[in-house]
């Protein structure tokens, strides 16, 4: 009966284990992480008796936790890789609704300053319409402006979001911490602390929604955790942690630094996964080409309208005034380089653009050894060929071209040197949309007229037709004076000896003009292109016009300073051409043709914003049916069945009555046996 006894009672105690067990599973059904346990049993050790051995009950072994290594670490990688695509996702599609819509991108208010130009071109003596071109102008360089301070918004509340983000990083890793202390020490009597491990996971996979995370197991059930290239953020129960502030380089740019003791080491290029490495990634491949990309508009629109203003003639006859504000200004050059932190000298050089037309959208690191430059563009990472590598004394202005030879488009201009060591962050375009602005403020300055004008005399006996005369090469600046020391330039035709030959024009000039060829060769009745060079004073001209018609022996045409031409529109029409002429993105060693416009430079902008964003919203599809498909798989495993739950309620019920009706008879065998020796 004693035995009997003893087998009742082992069964009572598993089985109300069980139930504990079962119950502990239901009431954790919701909690994140919990993974379903079970209750072990095996058979006590038999006792030999003369027939053989007899069982002797049964013995709890093990609280076995249902758990999935390799799913568990699927749900992880997954939960970094979706809260990576998410915050990149989230933050880019704020950008293309911004730079793509209707009222809040820069291509409408670029129409709208064109058609003001087409219109005052129309009537060039105009007031009103003179007046409207400065006003779209002034709404173009606010356009510009807005969209630039919604980008830079943008940026601030990215390096707010990562600093909050590394909290997090830094809260979860002290308490994943505290987790291996305390499931290492309940791990010394050779059982699994099972609720423990579950919190200390689901702790890690918190962690992995923030920023990715490498684990590595340990003998002590401890999990050591490893962020960017191997940086230790949790070995044991010590943590490291991780900061974020202003960079070295750039302060308004938020850098993450691993800190571990004394030591520091900047890792922003080096993590990836979660929330953070979203931001980070985002900032990198979308927001910093995006602001490079519309400052280089914006210093393009600026260079090539004010150069347009400035070879024609406002309507005093005076030469053009520009529209906007000079973007080489002294206090602007300077705010394109910024100084590293870590610098042990107080240079300030100053950054000029020197050709918007071939600059890149890409940002230059320049670092100085003691003796000589050097640089790199950071966008691909090319080494940058400087000229001079070394100055031999300062003040002195370092120029910049790629191994193919190609200018930079920009120049440096530094008082003194710098010291070892020191680095300095190059950022032709950064600011470009920022500081572009309309000074211009009387619409009679506006040079819309030709600075030259050519007629034909009016006593000519022939028919021949002179076009007017464009200058094509680029005045910088026009002197007014050496073109009316040029007036007149007289051409005289001479006929042709022979019927199948050309006739020519001889040119004459005043005193002090040169020009080349002095004769130009003239086909009667076709079109007929003059090319020719005039030196005058300190300028040189590179003209051509048309010519056609039969024109007589001895007939004239002059060419000289277009004093009154109030009702020129011709250098109108060349400012309103820019619209579709390609001066962004230029190669030198291609020509001109390898460029883009204002218009298409912007929309190229627009597509690619819009085209990553297009796939920002696949691969987040992609991702989140990834993570759910892994974390069903889990669950499948390790999560709380209720059905299964209740089923099991009911047998290990019925178990324990069993086992209890064991112990009753065992009781009434006793009892039977006392009274039979009564």
């Amino acid at each position: 009966m004693a035995d009997l006894l003893s087998i009742g009672l082992s069964g009572l105690s598993a089985n109300k284990t069980s139930l504990s067990v079962t119950g502990h599973n239901i009431t954790n059904v919701n909690t994140p992480g919990f993974s379903r346990q079970d209750a072990v049993q095996a058979t006590r050790n038999p006792q030999f008796s003369g027939a053989g051995y007899i069982g002797s009950g049964t013995t709890l072994v093990d609280i076995r936790r249902t758990y999935s290594e390799f799913l568990t670490t699927q749900v992880r990688s997954s939960t970094a890789l979706s809260s990576d695509v998410e915050a990149y996702r989230g933050q880019i599609e704020q950008l293309d609704s911004l730079l793509a819509g209707t009222t809040t991108g820069i291509t409408p208010s670029l129409q709208k300053f064109f058609s003001a130009l087409q219109t005052a071109a129309e009537d060039p003596a105009n007031i009103p319409a003179r007046q409207l071109v400065l006003s779209e102008a002034e709404g173009l360089a606010k356009r510009f402006n807005t969209v630039s301070d919604r980008i830079t918004e943008q940026n601030s509340f990215i390096n707010k979001q990562m600093v909050a983000v590394s909290d997090q990083v830094n809260r979860l890793a002290t308490s994943i911490a505290s987790y291996n202390d305390a499931i290492a020490k309940a791990s010394a009597n050779g059982q699994q602390p099972n609720d423990l491990l579950d919190a200390r996971e689901e702790a890690v996979r918190q962690l992995s929604t923030y920023v990715g995370v490498t684990v590595v197991a340990q003998d002590d059930n401890s999990l050591n955790l490893f962020v960017g290239s191997g940086q230790p953020l949790v070995v044991g129960s010590t943590t490291s942690r991780l900061e974020v502030g202003p960079g070295q380089g750039d302060p308004t740019r938020f850098e993450v630094s691993f800190v571990s003791g004394g030591s520091r080491q900047g890792i922003t290029s080096l993590l990836t996964g979660g929330e953070l490495g979203g931001l980070i990634r985002y900032r990198a491949e979308t927001l910093d080409p995006t602001l490079n990309s519309l400052g280089r508009l914006a210093l393009a629109v600026s260079d090539q309208v004010n150069t347009q203003l400035g070879q024609g003639l406002d309507l005093k006859g005076q030469v053009g005034t520009a529209l906007f504000g000079d973007y080489n200004d002294t206090a602007l050059a300077q705010l394109r380089v910024r100084a590293f932190a870590s610098n042990t000298s107080n240079v300030q050089p100053a950054l000029n653009i020197t050709d918007t037309s071939v600059l890149t959208t890409s940002d230059y690191r320049l670092e100085y050894d003691g003796s000589n430059y050097s640089a790199r563009r950071l966008s691909d990472g090319a080494a940058m060929t400087i000229n001079p590598s070394s100055p031999g004394s300062y003040p002195a202005t370092l120029t910049f071209t790629d191994a193919a030879g190609r200018d930079q488009g920009f120049e440096l201009a530094i008082d003194s040197a710098p010291a070892a060591a020191d680095k300095f962050l190059l950022q032709p375009t950064r600011r470009g949309a920022t500081t572009i602005s309309a000074q211009l403020d009387q619409p009679d300055q506006l040079a819309f007229a030709a600075p030259l004008r050519s007629e034909a005399n009016l006593q000519n006996r022939g028919n021949g037709v002179i076009g007017q005369p464009a200058i094509d090469n680029v005045q910088d600046p026009l002197v007014p004076a050496d073109l009316q020391a040029l007036s007149p330039l007289t051409m005289t035709y001479s006929a042709p000896v022979a019927p199948a030959t050309a006739g020519t024009l001889t040119l004459s000039a005043p005193g002090g003009v040169t020009f080349s060829p002095a004769t130009l060769s003239i086909t009667p009745g076709q079109s007929n292109t003059l090319s020719y060079m005039i030196t005058s004073g300190g300028s040189t001209l590179e003209v051509s016009q048309a010519f056609s018609g039969r024109p007589e022996s001895g007939d004239t045409f002059t060419l000289g300073f277009n004093q009154n031409g109030v009702s020129d529109n011709r250098n109108a029409l060349k400012l309103v051409d820019l619209q579709n002429k390609q001066t962004v993105g230029v190669d030198p060693s291609m020509g001109i043709s390898t460029g883009v416009s204002f218009t298409d430079g912007y929309g190229d902008l627009v597509e690619r914003v819009g085209t990553l964003t297009a796939q920002a919203r696949q691969d987040s599809e992609a991702t989140g049916a990834i993570l759910k498909q892994a974390t069903n798989n889990r669950d499948s495993l390790s999560a709380v069945n209720l059905d299964e739950e209740a089923a099991n309620l009911i047998k290990f019920e019925q178990y324990y009555n069993a086992s209890a009706q064991v112990i009753q008879v065992a009781r009434s065998l006793f009892d039977t046996l006392i009274n039979t020796f009564r």
